[in-house]
């Protein structure tokens, strides 16, 4: 299985290290947060698309030039996010992962720069 073929699964969660290279690759993947505005506010990933996890269900549209496409969601700490990623794949979108530790994560391990709350 080539991790590049993108008909291959892909495993429901990422680390924040390998969303960290996809940015770096400039990889051609969307960067989905649903958090709330106000935190989004506080510190946000240079890219990312904001539909917060109360507007998903009306704005998921939005979504469906991404349908085959990679697409990683991140919340905070990544409860939100997983449980978003699990209702999209049950909605046909295959490529959907849940980036492990949130944007959390990302100010500890990847730019100490982006603020925690």
């Amino acid at each position: 299985m080539n991790a590049a073929d993108p008909q291959d699964p892909l495993p429901l969660e990422i680390d924040v290290q390998a969303v960290a290279a996809l940015q770096q690759q400039q990889a051609d993947f969307l960067l989905l947060d649903v958090r709330e505005p106000d935190e989004y506010a506080t510190a946000n990933l240079e890219g990312a698309k904001l539909i917060p996890l109360g507007e998903l269900g009306g704005r998921v549209a939005e979504l469906e030039p991404h349908r085959e496409g990679h697409v990683v969601v991140h919340c905070h700490h990544g409860g939100r996010s997983r449980r978003v990623v699990e209702a999209l794949r049950e909605a046909g979108f295959p490529r959907v992962q849940n980036m492990t530790g949130g944007i959390d994560a990302w100010s500890q391990e990847i730019d100490p720069a982006v603020p925690r709350y």
